[in-house]
């Protein structure tokens, strides 16, 4: 499986690299949500796209080859910066910061604003897809039982309003390298949209895991 880098990085060198990362990440999402509901003159657009291209020249001066993937050290911990969820490194993630225990439960408080409307001033259902799509994995990780999504079904509640929403699941049974999880989106009326999936740890990661390939990914990885 391509995209698994070890990279053998310190803890501290991993901590000084997520100081860095976070607030520019940040940044470009504030970009992204200004250049969304800005009212300023045509001047001002053109200006801002000027400065903007000098920016993106700047950075592509070194570029990785491809995407981040996932990159993890000698102690097995994935650092997956270039998630759409909760990427350290990924403007387009809103980001999650999801909490776990070792029974296999995630949840998550964040906010959702303009980037991520579908109807006006609601969240877009694929939004809200791949949201429950990431913290069903989160608990099947978090409970021991990680895989990669085989099938996820959603139930359309209510429309999700944009702003400050939470987000919960939980591992309902697990069966050799099958795992079904289940969860759900709240805001500020309750639940919006539920979720339920299935999660299959695939061959070449049991694989791995069976021979303790040192190079390969260990299930924490799916988190």
């Amino acid at each position: 499986m391509t995209g698994y880098v070890r990279d053998d990085l310190e803890p501290a060198e991993i901590e000084r690299q997520r100081r860095l990362y976070e607030p520019f990440t940040q940044s470009v999402r504030e970009l992204l949500d200004a250049a969304i509901r800005t009212t300023v003159d045509d001047d001002e657009i053109r200006r801002a796209q000027a400065d903007i291209e000098a920016v993106v020249a700047r950075l592509r001066t070194s570029q990785l080859d491809g995407p981040y993937g996932v990159r993890f050290g000698a102690e097995g911990r994935g650092r997956p910066w270039g998630n759409t969820v909760v990427g350290v490194r990924n403007a387009a993630a809103p980001p999650l910061l999801i909490d776990h225990d070792d029974e296999g439960r995630a949840w998550s408080d964040f906010h959702l604003g303009a980037a991520y409307e579908g109807p006006p001033g609601l969240v877009h259902g694929g939004v809200s897809a791949m949201v429950l799509d990431q913290m069903l994995g989160e608990a099947a990780g978090a409970g021991g039982k990680p895989g990669m999504t085989a099938t996820l079904t959603l139930s359309y509640r209510r429309a999700t309003p944009l702003g400050d929403l939470r987000a919960e699941s939980w591992i309902e049974r697990s069966e050799g390298h099958k795992t079904w999880a289940k969860g759900h989106l709240l805001g500020p009326e309750g639940v919006t949209v539920e979720a339920e999936g299935l999660f299959v740890l695939p061959r070449w990661a049991r694989e791995a895991i069976a021979r303790q390939d040192p190079d390969r990914p260990t299930p924490q990885y799916f988190e």
